[in-house]
């Protein structure tokens, strides 16, 4: 077993400010009487990066977790040069999560939500008996359900039935991982509807989303990836969003990157992109208000049917409360993009032709986000610019593989019965 002592650290409240104790699971500050983050604030103050051996741990100073799972990886930064080529950038730098192995690249669900499920999962204490339940659009439940089952923890997913073939993996998956879905039609909210009604019966608990630290600081190993690969802060960073946590997470990595003293004192300017039509943070953010605008369900779940990018279908993001994506646009002096399937699906093809690898929809909304910012002259051609691929390489991981998919144990209306759901999981895990 490699070295492994858990890091010191402590929460913040963002809205307040008061530090104090983490619990084990503690999701927010009670104390706090406005909608509110928390943060981690680490006692070391310098990263010291692990060996590659490591995974995604070799980040582990910064990480709140307890212990290290089997299984993981990190994601790996590399300069571009085929797309940096042809966008006429000097210093364009992919973040690649996903499977890639000629780069080093090998996170098998081939998606940045390994990042979030390994660095969750291992902040749970090891005799944990409660099951983990987790709400997701596809590829967080995939990066769960094999976190989970490699490391023997009991989970609960609860995944649209709509977006349930993106639950496939090389082998079958221990018993200890269990699906709900919602009927056809629903969309990722009501996904979390189904999800919150399940955690009703006792014996489970929420992973939380954006508001587990250890979500975001897992996350944020793709911009500590970066810094510590480039040597310096980078002067943009792209990413498209689905609920904004994994900007979120890059601009606190910043704020602790500046701290350590070692990579620079700027702040990189957060470009995040949304898939078109489905675009309530881009609307938000251009009408210059902190409140999300106000978005018909009926429509919603039309528009989230539309876009390829199902992932980014997020209808309640941590947007307007303290700590969350408009207040890191506002500290970074950030952009919102909107782009359409066609942008995207033109963006995939040219990565594939100039970096070698397939990306997905989402990696591809935010390569033609890129590409309109270059193309509007709002990214210097000298600049330092940071791509976040979130996800890439399946093509190639599935090539001569029989895949296995997790089916749903039960499916639920979208508006279920309180107390039928809350008998139905219980009995799943007894």
């Amino acid at each position: 077993m490699k070295d492994f002592t858990p890091s010191a650290y402590t929460l913040e409240c963002v809205a307040t400010g008061r530090e104090f104790a983490d619990e084990g699971w503690t999701l927010e500050d009670r104390m706090c009487k406005t909608p509110s983050l928390v943060r981690t604030r680490y006692a070391k103050k310098q990263l010291d990066v692990k060996p590659a051996e490591y995974g995604l741990y070799r980040f582990a100073d910064w990480l709140p977790v307890r212990r290290m799972l089997t299984g993981s990886s990190a994601p790996v930064t590399y300069r571009s040069k085929g797309l940096g080529k042809h966008l006429g950038l000097e210093n364009l730098w992919i973040t690649f999560n996903g499977y890639y192995p000629a780069i080093g690249a090998t996170m098998t669900t081939c998606s940045f939500k390994e990042t979030e499920a390994y660095s969750v999962c291992a902040r749970a204490a090891a005799d944990e008996e409660r099951v983990l339940v987790v709400a997701s659009a596809g590829n967080t439940a995939r990066a769960f359900a094999k976190v989970c089952s490699d490391n023997h923890i009991r989970l609960l997913l609860s995944v649209p039935y709509d977006n349930i073939e993106a639950l496939w993996f090389d082998q079958p998956l221990n018993p200890c991982v269990k699906l709900i879905s919602c009927e056809k039609g629903g969309d990722y909210f009501d996904a979390i509807h189904l999800s919150n009604i399940a955690l009703k019966g006792p014996g489970f608990y929420a992973e939380g989303g954006a508001k587990n630290v250890a979500r975001r600081d897992g996350m944020a190993t793709t911009a500590l990836s970066a810094v510590t690969t480039i040597g310096r802060i980078p002067d943009y960073y792209f990413q498209a969003v689905g609920s904004g946590t994994g900007a979120i997470a890059a601009w606190e990595a910043n704020m602790r990157l500046i701290e350590d003293g070692r990579f620079g004192t700027n702040t990189m300017k957060l470009m995040v992109s949304q898939n078109a039509p489905f675009v309530p943070m881009f609307d938000a953010w251009r009408a210059n208000s902190r409140k999300m605008l106000p978005y018909d369900d009926d429509k919603a779940r039309r528009d989230a049917e539309i876009i390829d990018a199902k992932v980014l279908s997020n209808r309640r993001p941590p947007y307007g409360l303290a700590g969350g994506l408009y207040d890191a646009l506002k500290a970074t002096d950030g952009e919102v993009f909107a782009a359409t399937n066609a942008q995207a699906r033109k963006a995939r093809k040219l990565f594939h032709e100039l970096e070698g690898v397939d990306i997905y929809s989402a990696a591809g909304i935010a390569t033609a986000s890129l590409i309109k910012a270059v193309t509007d002259g709002r990214v210097g051609k000298d600049a330092t610019v940071m791509l976040n691929i979130t996800g890439g390489g399946e093509e190639h991981f599935k090539e001569g593989k029989e895949l296995w998919y997790l089916k749903p144990s039960h499916v639920f209306p979208l508006e279920p019965d309180v107390d039928d759901v809350v008998a139905k999981v219980e009995a799943l895990f007894n």
